[in-house]
């Protein structure tokens, strides 16, 4: 039997009071998640476990199956993986968000949703002015406001501020912070404060620099907000995580499909695969369809697992849209499980079938939440529970209660 998760990251919801009281999974037209509902077996996830915050990347790759006490190093190396640049092992890799802030505030975390393409002038600008001044440091491009940011012998014994988790919260408040007091255990790396202080001086200086580039002094000029400030964070160094046909001898070949950087280094260090789909954004306008016919092509190439991934109601939870984000489930459904579940179920050899997200991204918070997830399990022949639709209310009923952390995967996996 071949196995598929699809992941609508973010997806999940609390009740809207604009909504009825429902939340956006209740309230959406789905049917297929539906019908899933009815035909399988559900239940819920916790995804994050005690002491860590629920990031993608805690949450993504406790649903791979690891565990986190084991192989977590925050999202930065995940990130450097996936763009191909290898790591020292002395190396500090962080996620290096380019934002938007005004009057000391952050206002959002994306910098006005930037396109790459405009990203990648920015982070070389950077490179070629900050990387010249601290010779230490590297700027490295990613995918629209995700960049990486390398700093040589840094130390990952830091407090750094996820930029999503604190819209309209002053910034200069938010700095990164040496986690103390210093201890043993930082050979061949500098002390965390003055990794701290180094971080804080590379954020300092890139609001003058930012705000005086030609592509933010139109982007004011036109009314539009300006990418005008770097934010590190989700520090850490090289992982060491087995590979999931390590962890899973049935998996012999699989693959990943995601826009995410992060994602796709969680897929590099798992062995997975890279699937890159043309116009998958990780926002509301990526490529549904191209995404569905990739993983169906994966299938029948010969994959046994495969990991599809998608960003956009994430996106436009942190944006606080309920409408985008309402939109975003209903085209997960409609153009992206509907073909998939079309196509694999007249094939003679089985396909199970697993939907669910990582976390909550609540609208009306605008950031991840630590609570459990819905999950469907589907494949012919398993046998139905009671629920009949998808939602974090409907699935409190699941077969399978609640489930914790790597047992999803050792449950879903042990589907032959």
């Amino acid at each position: 039997m071949k196995h598929i998760i699809i992941l609508g990251d973010g997806m999940a919801d609390h009740p809207v009071e604009r909504l009825g009281g429902k939340t956006l999974l209740q309230y959406a037209n789905k049917p297929y998640m539906d019908m899933l509902a009815k035909k399988g077996k559900t239940g819920r996830l916790v995804t994050v476990p005690d002491g860590f915050h629920p990031g993608s990347e805690v949450a993504n790759s406790s649903i791979m199956g690891y565990d986190q006490n084991e192989v977590y190093e925050g999202r930065g190396p995940l990130e450097a993986a996936s763009i191909g640049y290898e790591l020292e092992p002395t190396d500090l890799a962080l996620r290096c968000n380019i934002i938007n802030v005004q009057d000391g505030k952050i206002i959002t975390h994306n910098g006005g949703n930037l396109e790459t393409e405009d990203a990648d002038v920015l982070i070389k600008y950077l490179n070629d002015t900050l990387g010249k001044k601290y010779p230490d440091v590297k700027f490295i491009t990613g995918i629209q406001y995700r960049h990486l940011l390398v700093v040589k012998h840094g130390n990952k014994h830091i407090d750094c501020a996820p930029p999503h988790d604190h819209p309209n919260e002053e910034w200069h408040k938010l700095m990164v912070k040496p986690i103390l007091p210093e201890i043993g255990g930082d050979e061949g790396h500098i002390s965390r404060r003055d990794t701290a202080d180094l971080l804080n001086q590379l954020i300092l200086e890139s609001q003058e620099l930012l705000e005086n580039h030609p592509f933010n002094v139109a982007r004011k000029e036109r009314g539009e907000r300006m990418a005008n400030l770097i934010w590190p964070w989700g520090g850490g160094y090289r992982p060491h995580m087995l590979t999931l046909s390590q962890m899973y001898p049935q998996i012999k070949k699989g693959s990943v499909i995601s826009a995410v950087d992060l994602i796709r280094g969680i897929g590099h260090y798992a062995g997975l695969r890279n699937i890159i789909v043309e116009g998958a954004t990780g926002l509301a306008n990526t490529n549904y369809e191209g995404k569905a016919a990739a993983a169906i092509q994966a299938l029948k190439d010969g994959d046994d697992f495969v990991y599809v991934h998608v960003e956009a109601s994430d996106e436009a939870g942190h944006d606080g849209d309920l409408e985008l984000k309402l939109k975003t489930i209903e085209n997960l459904d409609q153009r992206l499980i509907k073909p998939i579940f079309n196509e694999v179920s007249t094939w003679d050899e089985p396909v199970c079938i697993a939907v669910l997200p990582d976390h909550p991204t609540p609208v009306e918070i605008r950031t991840h939440v630590k609570e459990p997830v819905p999950f469907i399990i589907y494949y012919p022949g398993i046998e139905p529970d009671s629920v009949e639709k998808y939602d974090e209310v409907s699935c409190v009923s699941g077969g399978y209660g609640m489930l914790q952390l790597q047992e999803f995967m050792n449950a879903f996996m042990a589907i032959n």
